[in-house]
């Protein structure tokens, strides 16, 4: 029997049971899908150390246990960034709030594209350079889709500053 047999015999045989013990343990279907993809990914890589018969059952889930724990601890490593991270904008906020609904507004009308190259730039603070490796293209490329990028976004934010002191004025 090819170690592929034998990894097969073994999904088969105990997918069920490893589904359960996943779907009774974490909150989300994802969750469950992430447990029993990462416990035979486990078994795959491992499949010379996956006892026979029955014993086979008890070793997946001494596996997804393990993941099920990984994943706890780094749900909780989530939740304690996201709170400091919080914790720390607020403290950076300034004390008169701005209004950038009529930035938000413009970026979100612009295509995808363009939102993805200025996003890149903006809040990424990616290079040219860097933009064109992450897109797959070369630097002058990038600088190009993000200069009309740019220039796209300009005349968005003016036909809206028009609009509103239009609507202001009527």
């Amino acid at each position: 029997m090819t170690d592929r047999d034998r990894f097969e015999a073994v999904y088969d045989a105990y997918y069920p049971a490893i589904h359960q013990y996943a779907a009774r343990r974490t909150g989300s279907p994802d969750d469950t899908a992430d447990v029993i993809s990462e416990t035979f990914l486990t078994a795959w890589r491992r499949i010379g150390d996956v006892p026979a018969g029955d014993e086979a059952l008890l070793w997946l889930y001494g596996v997804a246990r393990r993941v099920l724990a990984n994943q706890r601890r780094g749900d909780a490593r989530r939740a304690g960034l996201a709170e400091r991270l919080r914790t720390e904008l607020a403290a950076d906020r300034p004390v008169a709030p701005v209004d950038l609904d009529h930035v938000r507004f413009a970026f979100e009308g612009l295509p995808e594209r363009d939102r993805e190259v200025l996003a890149l730039a903006c809040w990424e603070g990616l290079t040219g350079e860097q933009i064109a490796r992450v897109l797959g293209g070369t630097a002058i490329a990038a600088r190009t889709r993000l200069h009309r990028a740019r220039k796209r976004l300009a005349k968005a934010l003016e036909r809206h500053t028009s609009m509103t002191i239009a609507m202001g004025e009527a």
